[in-house]
């Protein structure tokens, strides 16, 4: 089934509490950023939500000094008000002022429609790996923090930090997402925040590991009841066994009120590069643990964004690269059976692609969208946005 034909059957997507009503828009495409342009020679790490007044904001890694994950870096926003055909200019949400800030994890409180924004941050001068081998002091490694913004995302309030709250001792590298964030819409947890998240543990004495082995990678949920203000974990993927190793992970509410876990397995020894589950309670625990999804082989090593569209037959959409050994030709895969299996529906591009993030843009399910990194020759040249209308 091509894609229009499957987001014409979803009754709607998720609907928010007040829209104002936008023209059509006219445009198949956009591109929000182009490493080089803005300050910034690189940006990466896209996420995109539409708020209640039906902007769309585009969040993103402004990376000051090259395209890899240390450094000076900010996370960056810019608006649409059209339906991703133009957008505003570019604004700071949290500046780094030489330290690394990033994997944005944005989402709208349901109750109030505020926009509640989590993010991490690291000294800019280490790295994942001496992290991951202990090697720095806390204060100095991966913290985590929330921001809020009542004003349709012009402006967020100054980062607040909450690492306390969802880092326990022993935890060494950190990551919210990267991309959307999940708030739940019905069943006995309606309004509940819920962040996919990974970390790495330290590991056990006289192990003869030093930590950095991508055996102690492993997948949990920050959860907030109360719009973002106090938050504790959830769910925690806590096998460091080697089989499966969940990294960066999304998540999705199901029509029948679960909640859909899906992550990226770094170099486990278990076949495929897509790990998932299910939740019966909120992101409180997992049903059964994270394991290999075979439907989604042609995913390379990378992250993924899944999103479910409204109503009690619409699918699960799944966002990646889908080149199994390489980060090119983006692609979008439905299921229509809870996440149990996926098919291909359409490749956007055969360029170069990487990160991606879907996001919902009307509230009578005729358009989704997907913000995504893509290049000719590289595949963080620019952060496309594509229109997925009927």
């Amino acid at each position: 089934m091509p894609l229009h034909a499957l987001v014409l059957t979803a009754a709607a997507l998720l609907t928010p509490l007040t829209a104002p009503h936008h023209p059509e828009p006219k445009c198949t495409s956009s591109v929000p950023y182009v490493s080089g342009q803005g300050g910034y020679t690189a940006y990466r790490i896209p996420a995109t939500v539409r708020t209640i007044r039906g902007t769309i904001l585009a969040f993103a890694e402004g990376r000051r000094d090259g395209v890899g994950d240390t450094g000076d870096i900010d996370v960056v926003v810019r608006r649409s008000t059209d339906g991703g055909c133009t957008w505003g200019p570019l604004t700071v949400v949290a500046a780094g002022n030489g330290d690394t800030r990033g994997n944005p994890a944005p989402v709208v409180d349901p109750r109030t429609g505020r926009i509640v924004l989590v993010t991490c941050s690291n000294a800019g001068d280490v790295t994942e790996a001496q992290i991951m081998r202990g090697e720095v002091p806390p204060e100095r490694g991966r913290r985590v923090f929330v921001q809020h913004s009542g004003d349709d995302g012009r402006s967020f309030t100054p980062p607040r930090e909450i690492t306390d709250r969802v880092k326990p001792d022993g935890w060494r590298w950190y990551a919210t997402g990267p991309g959307h964030a999940l708030a739940l819409t019905r069943g006995p947890h309606a309004g509940r925040l819920v962040v996919p998240a990974n970390h790495s543990a330290a590991p056990p004495p006289g192990s003869g590991d030093t930590g950095r082995e991508p055996r102690y990678y492993g997948a949990h949920a920050l959860l907030s009841d109360d719009g973002g203000h106090t938050w504790r974990l959830g769910y925690i993927d806590a096998v460091y066994d080697g089989r499966v190793n969940a990294n960066e992970s999304t998540a999705a509410q199901l029509p029948d009120g679960r909640v859909y876990f899906n992550a990226r397995d770094q170099q486990g020894t278990d076949p495929g590069h897509r790990l998932d589950a299910h939740s019966a309670d909120g992101g409180e625990s997992l049903v059964s643990p994270l394991a290999p999804q075979p439907s989604l082989d042609e995913a390379p090593v990378v992250q993924g964004s899944v999103l479910q569209l409204r109503g009690l037959r619409a699918p699960l959409l799944f966002s990646a690269p889908s080149v199994p050994t390489s980060r090119e030709a983006m692609a979008v895969w439905s299921s229509r059976d809870e996440g149990v299996t996926f098919h291909k529906e359409v490749t956007l591009s055969g360029q170069r692609a990487a990160y991606s993030d879907l996001v919902p843009l009307d509230a009578d399910g005729r358009t989704a969208g997907i913000l995504y990194e893509t290049g000719a020759a590289e595949p963080y040249e620019t952060i496309e946005f594509r229109r997925l209308p009927l």
